[in-house]
């Protein structure tokens, strides 16, 4: 079962010893500068853990599935979001992934 936002708040508040309004606070404004940064076109990276960036989409030829026929798909921005190398080393189980702070 994924963690969920409200999850997440809760498991930072009990980690940090924060209130959990207090990381919704944070985690609200988090997402807010990452989004419009990245928006604008900057990278935002937190070392070891993620980078967010943009990436360009060019314009190509598709085909309509029901129907096969072939339909022009408009160039788009999209988000990309990559795995820092620390990041990657506990998910791959080289390194020892943080203990948590259990709830009392």
């Amino acid at each position: 079962m994924p963690l969920t936002k409200t999850d997440l708040i809760a498991a930072v508040a009990v980690h940090t010893g924060v209130t959990a309004k207090d990381v919704a606070t944070v985690l609200g404004g988090l997402e807010d500068v990452v989004t419009a940064t990245v928006a604008k076109g900057e990278k935002v990276a937190i070392t070891g853990f993620v980078t967010f960036d943009r990436t360009q989409r060019a314009a190509r030829t598709g085909r309509n599935p029901q129907t096969g026929e072939a339909i022009k798909i408009k160039a788009s921005k999209s988000p990309k979001v990559t795995a820092g190398a620390s990041f990657k080393k506990v998910v791959n189980g080289q390194t020892q992934a943080p203990k948590l702070r259990k709830a009392r």
